[in-house]
């Protein structure tokens, strides 16, 4: 039996993909950046000559389908025998209510939705039967097989088609049933991956290395290596040991700071300098079949205060489908006899395997209950996980799962056995599978929730899909979803957040987010906000807002807003759910009130700053040029544009602010201000003439001045060499039109000019012909050096420039300045103005990234620091997150299980916080932490949510709240430290914040 397929014409056919060489293949930059940064070029475009075939469009395979082609695959084919009901709807995000009317193919059905997701990817369709007595060769032309929703001896037959040929096709199974999910993946004998971990290596300058049997190497100011006895590290710039430069070295770690390399003892010694890079050593792994994998089973534990929980559901889930074989359908819902045959059957399958666990009957009977239904987080965060493991399949990038992956929600379940069979009985509406899981009660309260949500971009958009699918916020219960978001939709945001399209470019995210919602779920009520939260909206969100809330969700992108919002929370005394990314790792954060600690209780230690002097003088790496030319353009074409501006909307008069300096009067920032108007360019070859004096200014006079305050064979008071590793001696750049880099930074450099000057230019003034032209008759001034004090020390902070004192020289010079421009008829309302340029990263047209990488990399080159390419410098200089829509998925469907448990009042034992990293794969569930209580004696004690309330009246003195707390709580306040109004439309209050006491 031959399959069929519908490809995006709707034409039925033989699909064979087209063939692409690797070398034509050009990534979309403007759509791929941040999925660039966490997989590489070279598994992007292996990914893009990838076909893949997906089976079964139900929660899971649409959650599957969603994130790989988003991802870039070449081709994806989705293939569904089954028709649309209306039980999909819950579970199913792009199957509409027509869909269900007309009875339409699943695959069909959803076919436009994903295909619209990303133009780069050919999706196309099947509907034919897949069964034991297919023909299974239509197969070889995938790379990745993944089968949803099909029965274990199904996908036992066609994982053994593609274990067993060559080469071998990657295969996943996938399985979702109620309150378990599972991931089985088999990518053959000899799979190798490029890069197991996806780190990127870090150059680690060296104190020392010692001659000997073996070797120590220890890194300078205790800096931690990061490394794992058995890698390899490549050394570089070592001076005295210089035979070990370029060569690669087996480490064993013996402390944070120290390793061994081997025998060193025959080595020259070693006398200063040096760095070292972790080397990337490809891996080869190995894979059973699913067949060979049923009795053994290699799991990964994502819980370890349920350690044996893996295996438990195994054994449940092979028990599960035997019931299926046998019955040739689920277990009932809500049927005892049905939970104590699959109990039963669970136990005699757990004696064939090899590998078991106990058998945990208590999760058997809630999987048997469960099993027809569908919790949709549950499906997205496995989705996420999955999808993840196809990437792994296709590229060879990072560490595949091995071979497989159990979750279950019974902390979702476990509260509501006590129920009735009639809480989870079908009505026929698209919460039937939700019901099945949850009953009807819970139901209601999601339906009735009000939820505010903080931010709209991929968690955004993956929160309000399972907030559809639960039913969170309807209309007709009074329940509301408010999601505020001030930014607008950009390309860059299409490859994650899922709810956008390229005609959104430009609008805005909350309220295009909020429409495409109400097409998953009409019945939602969904209020979007263009707003920051933030003191400045106070106004908006104040306490009778958050009076109104059962509570909000955090999907942010900074520590900041997320610690406003906490704080926001607390005070009003509202659960929060907060949910991150970076790359492949991800993180949940569940916040309760009473019952477990807010985000401020605990604080990450902070970035670590650049010094001053590092940035200024002395870069070591390549991410102190990339910083440093960010900071020149912050500088020129941000800040003093806008101190230039402030200044004369200060002070109107050129001739007032003349007067003022003349009498000696101090005017902040007057100095800079009148710099900057004295040498202001007035046409495009000035801009040219000033970018060119740029040029020499930063890359070679610097360079000169420098090595005249510290020649080479300068030495510091110990004896040591002043330049020695991590400092580097500059060398001088000499100016070469012919240097593409060269032309780059003074065709950047003049452009900005010329546009915070509002110069007009044209295309012909940039080109090489027209640049060496004005070039050829620019006379640069001889450098002579000077003596001046260049800061060394690394403690010192950088001075504001507009703060900094004037010599009486400066100030005449300034006056004189500010004199001839009043005399020359300069002083005009188009020269007192300028305009900023605020950096853009990701616009390629505006010069912004061209002046930062031209920049950065001469000062590379000027310091001999390997040159970053465009694509690394931008992430650096864009302070870019890398993301990935896997990830964002997993997340999201995470947090939301959680949504679910603070909705029903649960426990604390009940709640769970993530840390995972799919790249490795790893996934740790552990208890959120618990609320810290302060004793003041032995009868009182208080934490963060704890709220001592004193009703007062018009006259309420001080001198009667400090009685009021004697008499009611038995402590004597001797101190208060706020006394803050609040009155947002609710009554008025007075918040006293208590220091001491006795």
């Amino acid at each position: 039996m031959n399959l069929s397929y519908t490809d995006s014409a709707s034409r039925t056919s033989e699909f064979s993909p087209p063939k692409m060489s690797a070398d034509s293949m050009e990534i979309d930059d403007s759509l791929y950046s941040r999925q660039r940064y966490v997989l590489g070029d070279s598994a992007m475009q292996q990914m893009a000559q990838s076909s893949v075939f997906l089976s079964g469009m139900g929660g899971l395979g649409v959650e599957i389908a969603k994130n790989i082609v988003l991802a870039g695959v070449k081709v994806l084919t989705l293939h569904d025998t089954k028709q649309c009901e209306t039980w999909d709807l819950g579970s199913n995000f792009f199957l509409r209510q027509d869909d269900v009317l007309t009875q339409r193919n699943r695959a069909l059905a959803v076919h436009p939705r994903v295909a619209e997701l990303n133009p780069y990817v050919h999706v196309d369709t099947s509907s034919s039967s897949l069964d034991l007595s297919t023909d299974l060769s239509f197969l070889k032309r995938y790379q990745c097989v993944i089968l949803t929703e099909t029965r274990l001896s199904l996908q036992k037959k066609i994982n053994d088609f593609c274990h067993f040929h060559q080469p071998p096709i990657r295969f996943i199974g996938c399985d979702a049933y109620g309150i378990c999910v599972r991931v089985f993946c088999d990518f053959g004998d000899q799979f190798e991956v490029s890069d197991p971990t996806g780190e990127e290596a870090k150059e680690m300058f060296i104190q020392n290395i010692t001659q000997g049997k073996p070797g120590v190497v220890t890194c300078m100011d205790s800096r931690t290596h990061g490394l794992q006895t058995g890698q390899s590290v490549l050394f570089r710039e070592v001076n005295g040991m210089d035979s070990l430069n370029g060569t690669a070295r087996q480490v064993t770690v013996l402390s944070p700071y120290s390793f061994t390399i081997g025998d060193t003892s025959c080595l020259q010694p070693y006398a200063h300098g040096g760095f070292f890079l972790l080397v990337k050593t490809p891996r080869t792994y190995s894979f059973e079949t699913m067949e060979q994998q049923l009795s053994e089973p290699q799991v990964l534990t994502p819980d370890f205060s349920k350690p044996e929980a893996p295996l438990q559901i195994h054994a449940a889930m092979l028990a599960l489908d035997a019931f299926q074989e046998q019955h040739n359908r689920l277990p009932n819902i809500g049927c005892c006899q049905d939970a104590e045959v699959l109990v039963k059957l669970t136990e005699e399958v757990n004696l064939t395997l090899t590998t078991r666990a106990p058998v945990n009957s208590e999760l058997v009977r809630c999987l048997s209950r469960t099993a027809q239904g569908s919790l949709p987080p549950l499906a997205a965060a496995v989705g996420g996980i999955a999808s993840q493991e196809v990437l792994k399949a296709l590229t060879g990038k990072f560490a595949p799962l091995q071979q497989w992956f159990y979750l279950d929600a019974i902390e979702v379940v476990k509260p509501l056995q006590s129920l009735s069979a009639e809480e989870f009985s079908p009505r026929g509406d698209r919460y039937d599978g939700l019901r099945v899981c949850i009953g009807e009660t819970m139901c209601l309260e999601l339906h009735k929730l009000r939820v505010f949500m903080v931010g709209c971009g991929a968690i955004g958009c993956e929160m309000l899909k399972n907030f559809a699918l639960l039913g969170v916020g309807l209309a007709k219960s009074s329940g509301e979803v408010c999601v505020t978001d001030p930014d607008l939709i950009e390309k860059s945001n299409l490859n994650r957040q899922f709810l956008f399209r390229s005609q959104h470019i430009q609008k805005p995210k909350s309220t295009t987010a909020a429409v495409a919602t109400l097409e998953i779920n009409p019945e939602m009520q969904v209020d979007a906000h263009l707003n920051k939260v933030c003191p400045a909206t106070e106004g908006v969100y104040n306490d009778l807002f958050y009076s109104r809330l059962h509570l909000v969700v955090t999907a942010l992108d900074n520590v900041e807003a997320r610690r406003y919002v906490d704080s926001r929370s607390v005070s009003n005394q509202k659960a929060l759910l907060d949910s991150g990314t970076m790359g492949t790792k991800g993180h949940t954060e569940i916040i309760v009130p009473n019952l477990t600690e807010s985000y401020n209780s605990h604080r990450d230690p902070p970035e670590e700053e650049i010094p001053f002097c590092t940035l200024k003088s002395f870069p070591a790496v390549i991410e102190h040029t990339i910083q440093w030319a960010r900071d020149k353009f912050e500088s020129a074409f941000a800040h003093k544009p806008t101190i230039y501006n402030m200044f004369w909307q200060t002070h109107s008069s050129a001739e007032a602010v003349l007067q003022r300096m003349q009498q000696r009067e101090t005017l902040e920032g007057a100095f800079q201000v009148v710099k900057l108007l004295s040498r202001r360019p007035s046409q495009w070859e000035h801009c040219i003439i000033l970018a060119r004096l740029k040029f020499d200014k930063y890359f070679k006079r610097k360079a000169l001045q420098l090595l005249h305050s510290f020649p080479l064979d300068t030495r510091l008071k110990d004896g040591s060499l002043f330049w020695q590793s991590p400092k580097r001696p500059p060398s001088p750049i000499e100016f070469d039109l012919k240097d593409s880099l060269h032309f780059s930074f003074v065709v950047s450099a003049a452009r900005l000019y010329a546009e915070i000057y509002n110069i007009p230019y044209s295309e012909k003034d940039l080109s090489q012909e027209a640049v060496s032209r004005m070039l050829s008759e620019i006379t640069i001034p001889e450098y002579r050096p000077a003596e001046k004090r260049i800061e060394t020390d690394e403690n010192v902070k950088k001075p504001d420039q507009m703060k900094l004192s004037v010599s009486s020289e400066e100030e005449r010079e300034a006056i004189a300045q500010l004199e001839e421009a009043i005399t020359a008829d300069h002083v005009t309302p188009e020269r007192l103005r300028m305009s900023p340029r605020m950096f853009e990263k990701d616009d390629d047209l505006n010069g912004h990234m061209d002046f930062v990488a031209a920049a950065s990399s001469l000062r590379a080159r000027m310091y001999s620091i390997e040159v970053a390419d465009r694509l690394k410098t931008k992430r650096i200089a864009g302070k870019i997150i890398p993301a990935i829509a896997t990830a964002t998925a997993a997340v999201a469907g995470l947090v939301s299980l959680e949504l679910v448990k603070v909705v029903g009042g649960y426990g604390f034992e009940s709640f769970n916080n993530c840390f995972f990293n799919l790249a490795i794969p790893v996934m740790v569930l552990t208890e959120a932490a618990p609320v810290k209580r302060t004793q003041i004696r032995e009868d009182i004690s208080f934490s963060i949510w704890d709220r001592w309330t004193v009703w007062g009246h018009q006259h309420f003195s001080l001198s009667d709240f400090i009685k009021a707390v004697l008499v009611n709580y038995g402590i004597e306040p001797t101190m208060v430290l706020t006394v803050l109004q609040v009155n947002y439309g609710i009554d008025p209050t007075i918040v006293l914040t208590v220091l001491y006491y006795r």
